[in-house]
């Protein structure tokens, strides 16, 4: 398994409007895309002094998986206009981890 990891920040004042364009529009323009092997997405959000950091993890099983998603040049990061409009900042490629140990909890 490989989780695809990738950091933006906002504004305060966009933090919210990134959030909704984000849950929205970039998440279920993905999951329409039915890609062979995405299993999921987390997006997290920390509010700091300064700004506020959005992190996501997508989760694939195998690195082909994410080159269906985005090509040979599978680390470029996935940021349509909508959302760059409202970031500060961004990580112009993902970083991508093999997930060595996973372990879902029971309830």
């Amino acid at each position: 398994m490989i989780c695809r990891v990738w950091r933006g920040w906002t504004t305060k004042e966009n933090a919210d409007a990134y959030e909704r364009i984000v849950r929205g529009e970039v998440i279920p323009g993905i999951e329409e895309r039915r890609i062979p092997g995405f299993l999921s997405i987390d997006l997290v959000r920390r509010e700091r002094d300064e700004d506020v950091e959005f992190m996501t993890l997508m989760w694939f099983e195998a690195l082909t998986s994410i080159q269906a998603f985005m090509g040979e040049d599978y680390e470029t990061a996935h940021v349509p206009a909508a959302a760059r409009a409202v970031l500060s900042d961004f990580d112009e490629r993902s970083a991508h981890y093999e997930v060595l140990d996973r372990r879902e909890q029971s309830p």
